[in-house]
Formats: structure tokens, C-alpha cells, sequence
């Protein structure tokens, strides 16, 4: 491990000194006073992180992310007079480089030297002895053995088309990329997702490409009405099936996909217009692969990963990393800050942080009180590497966005530091869609419960802002069903023609639409949809794989399917455009506290307000009610957004076009309160908004 001090810039964390003065109940022991039995763990917790960085930052005498600079020294690199190349690998005996430059044998010209007093091995050579596009890979011998090996902070690896073999690349193109919108900052309030995937984001049975994402789907997520995407996948991975999960090179973007230059192109135009671009981020775990990835660098299997029982992932058949190693939290932190400098990311999703945090990965554990997060189960190495990784990326980039995918709850996973969390901006409001899921499955149409469904949707701690979001890309896989599938099923393939739909298909979209009005209008920060969801594709994901024949059938996104105005689809797609814009034009909409007005779990009736915002949902399946009163601030509304209007598919029962007058009631003189009337129509949703 090298680290180069390059700048002076203040650490914005506190220092162990100033802990020991703080107060002795931290900030999220005071928001949340349940929390106060284990207010001692959770000091302990942040503490160990506060020590931590100093150590790692020389007590202030340089930034965590000058430390965090490991893939300007490791890795192959163009120097004054060539090039140098270097690897961190302890158990090696021998190194030596082999590529398409010296016939990919083992020769006294390419051999890498220790440096002296470390575990780094170096190579300098002159410019003539490799150029662009070259392919190459590390010869490491070991005590007992030997092998070809891709370089663990490779940038650039490519698979050979016929061979299928993975091999390094070296990437210097005579005209480096010019950025073109260099001051981009994100919008959040609210911060609305579209999660996709690069290779399956095309019509066509192929891999896409980051220029045709750029061309054929970014246009569609401006027009939809997000301000972000959240891309997967980024990370080169040996299988495609593995939805990029099964990472092999750390600091290589898929060149399944693409070049370096095409994935920046597509990042600029997004800043361009206003889209903030997130990578899905997976530090949860390694592939296991041995000559493509980290299993067995070296010789030694455990250089990158925790030893014994802990050194593979009993369910997800990869290996975990060894957060207590300070070379693999080196790794780890400047993996974070390439991807935010080199091609500009404005943050992270990070993978299974609930595997990260429990010794048990989360297998088998139930969290059913605040004991279970601080009974000794909880993995501390790698709490205070998330702690250190939200630190090192607000740090070098302030408005960068983190979002923890984790299922326990634990407590202070997207507070601040400063008060005893992790960092994190937000964390994903995971029980929304299992409880949704749950409810579709479970219980016919007339035992939906808005008292419940209030609850699911607005659950989360006072101190933690979350994402928010319908259903997950796993439900879109084969083997399991989207929500429009659950809905609707096979009817989807015979009646989803317009002047053709059934009973089966106008419940779906119905339900469809109400399903993700209340749970974006419920929202604590932010809102994601999956690539395609919004309209209802109709069809699973299934990567090619042998038993399907490597087919790219249903490893696509249809969207000549939304793009058909004879088919039901686009009613989906239209209305999803719609309900964003009207949560985009609530200023501060974030800000503005989610109040229940009313739910009747008899008359399936949920009423709650968002500013100058109405929210009405009517979910009994055959009953329709006339002069629904609902008490609100005096004054007349107009509706801006009604599920059930014929061109978002719906009957178009009830006139959006009168203006609703509130009926002042003497029992409420004095508080500006009047009676709201409406006809609310069985299974639609309306919302209304204040006029001023």
C-alpha cells in the first residue's frame, strides 16, 4: 500500500480528541431515545472509525482522499519515459508481464522487481515496449505453484470473442476525453431513480452498447420526468448473467459495453441534461474466479479475503472481503474515489451492505428489536469501512449521492457521522416492496387495508431520508413475477389491446397506477422505478445461459411495446410521466411532512396531503362513493392527477374539470377548516391541488 500526500484539505470529521468532549449521547441516540441502552456500542462503533481515519490519514497530515489515490501508483500507468506498472501481491515470489508484446511468454525484459521493504512489485519499460490496445496479463509465481493472472487494479479488460478468454488491456488513446459539462450538481428534492442495465437496455436480441443507451434510452428517462439513473453492471464481470453482482476488476468498466470514452460520453450527456448518474457499486463481496478475479492473486487465497469460515459467502457463491486488512480497505476507499474522478459518477448504490454487516451475512437472523443490531453479530471492520467510504466520497465530491441497499434496518445507516451513523444519504426502503408483494399474493382485493398500507409506505426513522420504491429488479427476473405479472398474468399476452382488455386486465393497470401513486407521494427522499416497470413490460429477464441456447430474447427491454399506441402499455408509461411531474412541481416536495387526512380500512378509503398536495385512494374493487368528505384547509382545489382518466387507460367515471370547494362547518370555525367532497371511483386515485 502506497499513499502520497497531494493536498491539505481539512477533514470534516471530528477527531478522537474532540470525542472525548462530545456529549455523551450522540446525535442518534438523542433523535431516537430506544437506542439509549446501546448508546455505549454505538460511541464504541464510531470511535473505532474516528481512529481509523486518523491512522489512515497520518493524524491530519493528509486527506482521507489522498490516501485514497492507490490506482494513480498500482496498475499500469504511462510515465515520462514509457511506462511503469505495479502490483501489490505479498505471497509472489516472481512477476513478470505477458501480452500480445512479447508473444505471452515469460521474458528477463518484462520481469517485475519487489520494492524494496514492501509487498509492491514494480516494472518500468520504455514506450516502444507496449502500446495501445495491447493485450496483456501478470505471470505470478507462488511457493508450489504459478499462474496468469489480470492485474487487480487493471483498468481496461477485454473478453476475446471466440476464445472467451479475459485478458488486460492497455488503454492510452492519443485524444484523452474532454468533458463537456465540468460544473454538474444533482437535483434531489426530490431524487427520482431510473435503475437500468447498459447490455439489456436495447429492443434488439444483442448486448447494447453505453452509445446506444446513450442515443435510445437516455432520451426516454429526460422526457419520463427522472433526474437520475442508476446504472448496473459497471464493474467488469466475468458472466453476464450475473447482473453484474460477481465482480472481477474492481477498476474496469464492463468492456462488454463499450470503451472507457463511450461510458464517459454517456455520463456527460446526462449531466447535460440534468441527470445525475449513480453506479451500482459492489464492495459486498468478489467473484470466486482465480485467473479473471481475486480468489488466488498470488498464491495466497486469502490476500483481499477473511480467512476460514468466513472466506466464502455460504449463499451467494463468492468470497468476502477482509475489512480489517488496511491494503484492502486502500483497495476498497480508491476504488470509490476512481470511479467519482475518473468518469464522474455522482455516486453510489452500494450492494448488500446487509451481507457487510452481520457476521452471518443476515442469513438466518431475525431483527425483530433494537438488541439485535448490537449483540456482538455485527462484522465492526466492515461498519467502519462504510463509515469511511461515505466519509472519503462526500469528501471529494460534496453533492455525491450514497444509497445503502440493506434489509435489516439497522439503525443510523444513512445518519450523519457526526451523530454516531454511517454516512449514508439514504438508505432503501426495502420493506415496500416485500409488502407489497405480500399483499398481491396474499389477499384478495376487498381485505386491502389503506390503515396498512399507509403504514408500509411511510415507515422509516425520523433521522434517515430512504428510497422508495415498488418493486424490486429482482422480481423482474425469471422465477419470479413484476407487479404487473402478478396483477394481470398470462391475460397480459391476449388482452392488453386497447378495446380488448378484460376483467384481469383493467384491475392491473388500475392497480398499477394506484400501487405507485401512493408509494412515490409517501416518499422520504427519493423514488426508483426499474427500466421498463414503469410501462409494465410484460416479460422476465433472462440473461443467455445454456439452458435457454444463450438467447438474448429476454434479456432486452421491449419498448416497441409502449412506443404502440394500440396496445395498453403506453397508458402506463403516460401516467407515470405524469405523476412525476406533478410530485417535480410541489416545491420542496422533501420537505414537505406526509399528513394523514383520513383512511377508512372498511370503505378501503386512504386520504394524506404533501404541501398544497392532496393524495385520495379509493382501493375497494367494486364500490364507488359519492360526497366523500374529507376535512382540509378551507378553499378550492382542482385535480392534476386522476388514475382512473381514459387516457392513463381508465373509465373516466368523474369530471376533473369542475373546481371543489370546501363546505365551512361551524364545529371547525376558527381553524380554517372546511369539508372537501368528492365522487371517489372503486379502484382510482386522485390528486388534488390547492389553488392559491
Amino acid at each position: 500500500m502506497v499513499t502520497r500526500k497531494t493536498s491539505t484539505k481539512k477533514q470534516t470529521v471530528s477527531s478522537a480528541k474532540d470525542n472525548e468532549s462530545a456529549p455523551q449521547l450522540m446525535g442518534l441516540v438523542r433523535n431516537d431515545p430506544y437506542l439509549e441502552p446501546f448508546g455505549d456500542a454505538i460511541r464504541g462503533r464510531h470511535e473505532y472509525a474516528v481512529r481509523k481515519l486518523e491512522q489512515l490519514t497520518q493524524n491530519g497530515r493528509q486527506s482521507l482522499a489522498d490516501f485514497a489515490s492507490g490506482y494513480d501508483y498500482y496498475g499500469l500507468h504511462k510515465s515520462e519515459t514509457g511506462w511503469v506498472f505495479r502490483e501489490w501481491a505479498p505471497n509472489a515470489t516472481d512477476i513478470y508481464l505477458v501480452g500480445d508484446f512479447n508473444g505471452w511468454t515469460v521474458n528477463e525484459q518484462y520481469r517485475c522487481k519487489r520494492v524494496e521493504g514492501t509487498d509492491n512489485w514494480e516494472l518500468e519499460l520504455s514506450e516502444q515496449k507496449m502500446k495501445h490496445g495491447d493485450l496483456y496479463k501478470m505471470r505470478v509465481f507462488w511457493n508450489g505453484g504459478e499462474g496468469e493472472r489480470i492485474p487487480a487494479w487493471a483498468q481496461r479488460v477485454v473478453q476475446d470473442e471466440n476464445t472467451k478468454i479475459f485478458s488486460a488491456q492497455v488503454w492510452n488513446p492519443e485524444k484523452p476525453y474532454e468533458w463537456k459539462h465540468k460544473a454538474f450538481r444533482p437535483s434531489v428534492s426530490p431524487l427520482l431513480i431510473y435503475e437500468c442495465h447498459i447490455g439489456m437496455g436495447q429492443d434488439a436480441e444483442k448486448v447494447g452498447t453505453y452509445r446506444e443507451f446513450k442515443d435510445n434510452v437516455l432520451p426516454r428517462v429526460v422526457a419520463d420526468g427522472y433526474n437520475a439513473i442508476q446504472i448496473m453492471a459497471i464493474q467488469e464481470h466475468p458472466y453476464y448473467g450475473s447482473f453484474g453482482y460477481h465482480v472481477s476488476s474492481f477498476f474496469a468498466a464492463s468492456s462488454r459495453f463499450g470503451t472507457p470514452e463511450e461510458l464517459k460520453e454517456l455520463i456527460d450527456e446526462a449531466h447535460g441534461n440534468g441527470i445525475a448518474v449513480i453506479m451500482d457499486i459492489v464492495h459486498s463481496h468478489a467473484v470466486k474466479n482465480e485467473v479473471e478475479g481475486l480468489g488466488n492473486l498470488a498464491g495466497d487465497p486469502n490476500q483481499y479475503f477473511y480467512p476460514g469460515d468466513r472466506h466464502e459467502h455460504p449463499a451467494w457463491d463468492s468470497l468476502c472481503f477482509d475489512y480489517g486488512k488496511d491494503n484492502v480497505v486502500h483497495f476498497l476507499l480508491s476504488n470509490c474515489k476512481y470511479w467519482l474522478s475518473e468518469y464522474r459518477f455522482d455516486g453510489f448504490r452500494f450492494d448488500g451492505v446487509t451481507s457487510m454487516l452481520y457476521y452471518s451475512h443476515g442469513l438466518g437472523e431475525s431483527f425483530c428489536n433494537y438488541g439485535d443490531y448490537f449483540n456482538g453479530h455485527q462484522d465492526d471492520n466492515a461498519i467502519c469501512y462504510l463509515t469511511l467510504a461515505n466519509c472519503l466520497i462526500h469528501e471529494v465530491n460534496e453533492n455525491a449521492i450514497t444509497i445503502a441497499e440493506e434489509v435489516s434496518g439497522m439503525p443510523g445507516l444513512a445518519a450523519k457521522f457526526s451523530d454516531g451513523g454511517y454516512g449514508f444519504d439514504y438508505r432503501m426502503a426495502m420493506n415496500i416492496p416485500d409488502f407489497w408483494i405480500k399483499t398481491i399474493k396474499e389477499l384478495p382485493d376487498e381485505a386491502w387495508k389503506p390503515s396498512s398500507i399507509f403504514w408500509e409506505i411511510r415507515n422509516r426513522r425520523a433521522d434517515e431520508k430512504t428510497i422508495s420504491y415498488c418493486e424490486s429488479h429482482d422480481q423482474a427476473l425469471v422465477g419470479d413475477k413484476t407487479i404487473i405479472f402478478r396483477l394481470i398474468d398470462a391475460d397480459m399476452y391476449w388482452h392488453f389491446r386497447k378495446g380488448d382488455e378484460n376483467e384481469m386486465a383493467h384491475r392491473g393497470i388500475a392497480l398499477h397506477k394506484m400501487i405507485r401513486l401512493a408509494t412515490a407521494g409517501a416518499m422520504n427522499g427519493g423514488y426508483l422505478n426499474f427500466m421498463g416497470n414503469e410501462f409494465g413490460h410484460p416479460e422476465w429477464i433472462d440473461f443467455p445461459r445454456e439452458g435457454n441456447g444463450w438467447s438474448h430474447k429476454y434479456a432486452r427491454r421491449q419498448w416497441n411495446l409502449v412506443d404502440n399506441h394500440e396496445l395498453c402499455y403506453h397508458y402506463l408509461g403516460d401516467f407515470d410521466k405524469k405523476m412525476l411531474e406533478i410530485i417535480k412541481s410541489e416545491d420542496n416536495f422533501n420537505d414537505t411532512p406526509v399528513q394523514e387526512i383520513w383512511h377508512n380500512d372498511g370503505d378501503q378509503i386512504l386520504a394524506f396531503s404533501r404541501g398544497g398536495l392532496i393524495f385520495v385512494f379509493n382501493f375497494s374493487p367494486t364500490r364507488s362513493f359519492s360526497d366523500y368528505g374529507f376535512l382540509v384547509s378551507e378553499g378550492s382545489y382542482n385535480v392534476v392527477l386522476n388514475t382512473d382518466a381514459p387516457e392513463f387507460g381508465g373509465y373516466g367515471f368523474a369530471d376533473d374539470s369542475v373546481e371543489h370547494f370546501t363546505n365551512v362547518d361551524s364545529a371547525y370555525s376558527g381553524q380554517h377548516k372546511g369539508w372537501l367532497k368528492l365522487y371517489i371511483p372503486a379502484r382510482s386515485a386522485v390528486v388534488l391541488r390547492k389553488k392559491k
